[in-house]
């Protein structure tokens, strides 16, 4: 809900709409600056309503609002960065849900790293008929987390995670292994 601020300028005063006659009335300045003063937040919200309709720009309250338009949850424990771009990127990610684009999306946003992928799956064409299927015949999906600080992530959440992306048949392992310096795992 919007609060009031007081003395918060109507952008549009309602005294400057009279003809001259009338705005040096004393009862008339009383009666339209009240409401002016009701009206201020009202004609301020509608002139900056594309402020309010964009994940970037939207107050916080209107932010969770918008996750229930795009059916994203928000936790509200992140950073406020990072709940404006689950939001901003929600039909994207619905679009790839799925795919691996979309789980490498996912992880990006939640975890702030580049995940690396390893499947079971692909595809092929062929001519001939009866060409063997790629990939093995049980669905398996690896994600490899390399993080500076490993502890800081929440395994069970990205098991979670991984588990609402993936395609319900498919069977999935989360590795989060420590990053050094030399930019690979300390395994």
């Amino acid at each position: 809900m919007r609060e009031t601020l007081p003395g918060l300028p109507n952008p549009h005063p309602l005294l400057d709409q009279l003809p001259g006659l009338y705005q040096d009335h004393d009862f008339l300045k009383r009666f339209l600056g009240a409401l002016d003063e009701v009206l201020a937040p009202l004609l301020l919200t509608l002139d900056n309503l594309p402020a309010y309709l964009h994940p970037r720009t939207a107050p916080e309250d209107f932010l969770s609002w918008m996750a229930g338009w795009v059916a994203v949850e928000v936790d509200e424990e992140r950073p406020d960065t990072q709940r404006r771009a689950v939001v901003a990127g929600a039909t994207t990610r619905h679009r790839q849900r799925g795919t691996r684009q979309g789980l490498v999306a996912a992880l990006r946003v939640e975890t702030g790293v580049e995940p690396e992928i390893s499947e079971s799956g692909g595809a092929i064409w062929s001519e001939t008929s009866g060409t063997g299927l790629p990939g093995s015949a049980r669905p398996w999906v690896a994600v490899l987390l390399r993080v500076p600080e490993p502890a800081r992530h929440d395994r069970a959440r990205l098991e979670q995670l991984v588990a609402a992306e993936v395609p319900a048949h498919v069977a999935y392992q989360v590795e989060i292994v420590p990053l050094v310096a030399d930019g690979r795992d300390a395994s």
